[in-house]
């Protein structure tokens, strides 16, 4: 079984520098880097939901940040204590104890709200019992029990502050338009535009109602995801279509449009930095039209670049690629002179000299066809299935481990502590991943845009439009290009022989000619376009969800927009990135690479630019899709910059908090589902004992227990979904508990 290869960021200090120089020891980990190891962990193990997993790791980012920054008393939280849309997350500064050591205190409240935290939003993950397994392990590691779950902070110690902050994000989590509740179920989005694209069947192709609306696919046999897990169904709906409602990180209120118009998502529904819609299949509108055929187009041509077999070489070092012009294209005849259609790539000069050493970057020189395969897979979700906001995560990981790494803020000032760096860098990082992904899909979710899949297969299937006395020439049809797509005599001309022998293109051949992908390659030769399919694993294919924009472009602009900022520089440490793909072990979707390729950037930046690439080559993105995510991206990144630089100097000042009754039930988790145990505990400083009793809606007892030292525990068993109410003594005491 093949393994992805791992992350290796490295010093080139000397041409001739051995890269074992720079494999020095690493200082220990903070706590939050440890946990935010295992929210990756706990992603690779989850379903592959993108969205989700960037609301997650803002809100695990948040949750120890604001642990940090109130036992410490510096700058301001990021949610403890503000009024978020549907929910007050309260806390009063004031109440939290001054713990002599703030350290070790830090270390604790941190640990026990990332731990519940985890445990609540991964519950229903496939591989939840190795995420808890990890988790409870590094509890034990830190020297924490985990049934410590007082949320008392006022009389308890750092857990309890821990465990009360875990519990208000949990709580707010079900009021902040993510439809926690509902299994994150889109409300109310509309049925598709299209019938399904059934994948085993060639002539479904016919059945496209609308070529400019997202179509879903239906899969022959399991739908895998791309952490591996199978889903229900062979017909994945559209992930996150009302994404857009989720309450935002920094995003600001004058980014934010209400759609109205006749496009897919419900009316009124938010969606932020409208870049306005895409080039649509509108053969009334030549200019237009031309330029919805030329980005799909460009998808099939780059896919014939898949084949390391065909002579072509390539300098992938930092010297020869990246560097690319800032300004973006916005005009066709721009996005024409930006992507290189026939032998791929992007404008970018390169950088004379590593501005670390001084010397030139060596050259890296390598089969163009693997480099656009790593390039394809290592993109596609992270080495090891994180999901683009994971990734990320995971490359600055890697970028604090070097060696030559500083933890200067913004890169100025003395080292801070490991753990203030980190919570902060979290912080930033994370809720710019969160805003990104409330972004892209809620443009996603407004113009529901078609993918390549359907669109080069219902171009090619209504014939060519070159050769006008042609027998099959048809205006609206796919367009010739010598080399790439081409008239077909014969069916022998092509690997695969089905409807609309119409022409054929220089592509991937698909995986249906590969048995065993740990030791075929399918290859690049001359196909049926009308059953193209993109270089994906054939139980994935493409992703279940729309086009416009790309999530990856939009994720990754706005990562390194933050992580340029909060380091300090643009470049990696030591001016150079790298990853290590291994000769015939690091691909997944086929054999290969054939060699080792090493994959290099100076800047994040370039390695973001890259990232845009490979989905073009990977076959699920056009051009049109790549640029306005780069562009809103970056925008992105700088408002999660200065939101977050404006919480560490605590001048967004909290609301006066709210006063507290006498008595208040804390229960948890809320809501809870059958088979849980619930906690409920009297928030109070002096201990309140006594019966607790749970009624139903209709007032009917369904449930009793004693209450010792504050504290009480229910299991809720086959109890049926609703609203129950708890009540302590003979009243004055009462809370409420959700059952799912």
């Amino acid at each position: 079984m093949k393994t992805r290869g791992k992350w290796y960021v490295l010093v080139f200090a000397l041409v001739v520098l051995a890269r074992t120089a720079v494999a020095q020891s690493v200082p220990e980990h903070s706590v939050a880097r440890k946990w935010n190891e295992v929210y990756l962990t706990a992603i690779r193990n989850d379903l592959a939901r993108p969205v989700v997993h960037a609301r997650n790791l803002y809100h695990s980012a948040a949750a120890m940040y604001d642990a940090w920054s109130l036992i410490n008393r510096s700058g301001s939280p990021a949610l403890m204590g503000r009024t978020r849309p549907g929910y007050r997350l309260r806390i009063d500064p004031a109440t939290v104890p001054d713990y002599p050591d703030k350290s070790a205190a830090s270390r604790e409240a941190i640990s026990y709200a990332a731990y519940r935290l985890l445990l609540h939003r991964y519950r229903d993950a496939p591989g939840f019992k190795l995420i808890a397994r990890q988790a409870d392990q590094l509890m034990t590691e830190l020297g924490f029990d985990p049934q410590v779950i007082t949320e008392n902070f006022v009389a308890e110690g750092p857990a309890a502050l821990g465990n009360y902050i875990a519990a208000e994000i949990i709580a707010y989590g079900t009021t902040d338009g993510a439809n926690e509740r509902r299994l994150y179920e889109n409300d109310g989005y509309p049925a598709p535009g299209n019938p399904p694209l059934v994948l085993g069947n060639p002539l479904s192709i016919l059945e496209v109602e609308n070529p400019n609306r997202w179509q879903p696919l239906a899969f022959p046999g399991v739908v895998i995801d791309q952490s591996g897990n199978i889903l229900d169904g062979n017909v994945p709906g559209f992930l996150g279509a009302t994404w857009g409602k989720v309450d935002p990180f920094a995003i600001p209120e004058s980014a934010k449009t209400i759609s109205t118009d006749q496009f897919p998502t419900p009316a009124q529904s938010p969606v932020y930095h409208d870049p306005g819609p895409p080039p649509f299949f509108n053969p009334t509108d030549t200019a237009e039209f031309n330029f919805y055929r030329w980005n799909f187009e460009t998808v099939l041509k780059w896919s014939s670049h898949l084949d390391p077999a065909d002579g072509v070489l390539w300098d992938i070092s930092p010297g020869a690629r990246g560097n690319i012009p800032d300004a973006l294209p916005r005009t066709p005849a721009e996005y024409r002179a930006f992507y290189k259609q026939h032998e791929g790539g992007q404008p970018g000069t390169g950088r004379a000299v590593n501005p670390v050493t001084g010397l030139p970057y060596p050259p890296n020189v390598v089969p163009r066809g693997d480099y656009t395969r790593v390039l394809a897979e290592f993109w596609a979700d992270g080495p090891q299935s994180e999901t683009p906001p994971g990734h990320w995560f995971s490359i600055l990981n890697t970028v604090m481990d070097h060696p030559l790494f500083e933890r200067k803020l913004y890169g100025q000032g003395p080292d801070l502590p490991a753990l203030e760096y980190d919570v902060k860098i979290y912080l930033a990082l994370g809720g710019a991943m969160h805003d990104a992904a409330i972004t892209a899909w809620s443009i996603k979710g407004k113009y529901d845009y078609v993918r390549p899949i359907t669109a080069i297969r219902y171009l090619a299937v209504r014939g060519q439009a070159t050769v006008v006395d042609h027998p099959l020439y048809e205006p609206t049809g796919i367009r010739l290009d010598p080399g790439f797509i081409e008239l077909v005599d014969s069916a022998h001309e092509v690997v695969n022989t089905t409807i609309g022998m119409t022409v054929k293109a220089r592509a991937w051949i698909g995986n249906v000619f590969i048995d065993d992908p740990d030791l075929e390659q399918a290859g690049v030769d001359w196909i049926n376009p009308t059953v193209w399919e993109p270089y994906q694993r054939p139980t994935f294919v493409t992703p279940n969800f729309a086009g416009y924009i790309s999530g990856h472009s939009t994720f990754s602009a706005a990562a390194a927009t933050v992580l340029e900022s909060l380091t300090g520089s643009p470049y990696f440490p030591g001016g150079v990135g790298e990853f290590v793909a291994d000769k015939n072990e690091f691909l997944v979707f086929e054999e290969g690479p054939s060699q080792d390729i090493v994959l290099q950037w100076a800047t994040y930046q370039d390695a973001a630019a890259e990232t845009s690439l490979s989905r073009i080559w990977g076959g699920i993105h056009p051009p049109v899709d790549d640029i306005p995510g780069r562009r809103i991206g970056r925008i992105v990144g700088q408002d999660a910059v200065r939101h977050a630089d404006s919480l560490f100097a605590g001048t967004i000042a909290l609301p006066a908090p709210l006063p507290r009754p006498a008595y208040e039930l804390s229960v948890f988790p809320n809501p809870a589902g059958n088979g849980q145990i619930v906690t409920v505990e009297v928030f109070r400083q002096d201990p309140l004992d006594g019966p607790l009793r749970v009624y139903n809606g209709l007032g009917q007892l369904i449930a009793s227990t004693e209450v010792v030292r504050s504290q009480a525990r229910i299991e809720v068993f086959d109890w049926p979904p609703g609203i129950y109410f708890l009540q302590l003594g003979d009243g004055g005491v009462t809370g409420k508990l959700q059952v799912r």
